[in-house]
């Protein structure tokens, strides 16, 4: 599995074990399996000295009401796709495998 975390021109954050669609050595798209998208809440600051915060990290299926598992999404609708945080990828895999429904972590 490939983790990724996709910046969309939408402004959404979608996380999901995407794949480049490629012809002819030239990307064509996107395969985004298991899509969802993250929601952040506000941070939360422990203490004045300190600059750690928490930041509470819900998932919501992408698209709503698609029962597809697979999506294609055209390369001009990306605007980045970086790697996330491990603590994202955990919540993110326990999400998909059925084992969280909603998450809050912390990551320097």
């Amino acid at each position: 599995m490939s983790v990724k975390l996709a910046l969309l021109k939408s402004g959404e954050n979608v996380i999901a074990d995407i794949k480049e669609l490629v012809s002819d050595d030239k990307i064509c798209g996107y395969l985004f399996k298991d899509p969802q998208k993250i929601k952040i809440s506000e941070s939360i600051y422990l203490t004045e000295q300190s600059e750690e915060s928490t930041v509470g990290i819900t998932f919501s299926p992408w698209i709503v009401f698609s029962k597809d598992k697979e999506i294609a999404v055209r390369p001009d609708w990306i605007v980045t796709v970086v790697d996330p945080i491990n603590d994202i990828i955990k919540m993110y895999e326990e999400h998909v495998n059925g084992t969280n429904n909603q998450v809050s972590s912390s990551e320097d």
